[in-house]
């Protein structure tokens, strides 16, 4: 009897340490799988934030991961000329917001070649048909087999970066071909970072079923109304100034995420990036190289909850 009892309970000893290790395994595998060291960042051609591409762009870039960048319609980003000004006194904040170094970075970016040819996303994923289109159906079938297209293209990235700045308010926050290679990324499991205004793009991108926000019931951060310029709010191409930006965002992200999901403005705090897996959001400029920080601790360590 004292010999069965042995037995079974060596027996059960083994398969708990078999258990154990396969789900190491598993987790091992569920952390590696997507690990091609290439990350895609996507910028306006109306004015991108110079430290918004550069403070995740380093730290990605040292970590090992090579950068591919795109754009609306396929031509060069511009810089706002606030970001590349060390002297520029941010209204809200009544201090400087860009270093020496910071302006001296960004000024050499954009006097290199590297955002030359960026990928054009009216070239590479289709505009979603009209109702109105006489072939409508067709039309559908096509648009959804380039879609399934555009997912093979995918797998060559582990993450999507969108960068923040005020130009992603007129050419990415309401882009449908921007939601929907957001779509993909999270449905193919590949986290997306948004940041400032960038953030904007993740809150009218919608789920195809619920039709809800895709950050619906997440917790995020992004430009807080304490944040928000009264005027001076300008793009690049577009000779104009505005009063301030065209919405208010953190109205905007309280909306999207639902009863369950929590805007974080973090005002009074020196940083605010969250992780509510698989979205990570950036409050603003300076919150831009913890961004990329956490957005390698996503890829490489698990990390699936900070900030909140």
């Amino acid at each position: 009897m004292k010999t069965n009892i042995f037995r079974i309970a060596v027996l059960f000893l083994l398969l708990g340490t078999a258990a154990t290790r396969q789900a190491s395994a598993d987790e091992r595998q569920g952390s590696d799988r997507n690990l091609n060291k290439r990350v895609l960042f996507v910028l306006s051609e109306f004015g991108y934030w110079g430290e918004e591409l550069i403070g995740p762009l380093e730290v990605l870039e040292k970590a090992g991961y090579r950068i591919d960048f795109a754009t609306p319609k396929g031509t060069k980003p511009v810089a706002l000329t606030p970001s590349m000004d060390p002297t520029f006194v941010d209204p809200p904040l009544g201090r400087t917001v860009t270093t020496p170094e910071m302006a001296e970075k960004v000024r050499r970016i954009e006097a290199s070649t590297r955002l030359d040819k960026p990928v054009s996303l009216t070239a590479w994923l289709p505009s979603k048909p009209y109702f109105s289109s006489p072939k409508y159906l067709d039309d559908l079938f096509a648009y959804n087999a380039a879609l399934d297209k555009a997912a093979g293209d995918i797998r060559k990235y582990d993450a999507l970066v969108l960068v923040g700045g005020s130009g992603p308010i007129l050419d990415m926050a309401n882009n449908k071909r921007l939601h929907d290679l957001i779509r993909l990324f999270l449905k193919a499991g590949k986290p997306v970072a948004g940041e400032c205004y960038g953030v904007a793009v993740l809150a009218f991108t919608r789920d195809e079923v619920t039709e809800k926000s895709i950050v619906y019931g997440k917790r995020v951060t992004g430009h807080p109304l304490a944040f928000d310029y009264n005027d001076g709010h300008g793009y690049m191409k577009i000779n104009y100034g505005f009063q301030g930006a065209p919405y208010q965002l953190e109205f905007i992200l309280k909306d999207a995420v639902g009863p369950d999901g929590q805007f974080i403005g973090n005002v009074g705090k020196k940083y605010s990036v969250i992780v509510d897996y698989p979205i990570i959001t950036a409050r603003t400029t300076g919150d831009s190289e913890l961004c990329g920080q956490k957005l390698v601790e996503v890829l490489e360590h698990g990390l699936r909850r900070y900030g909140w």
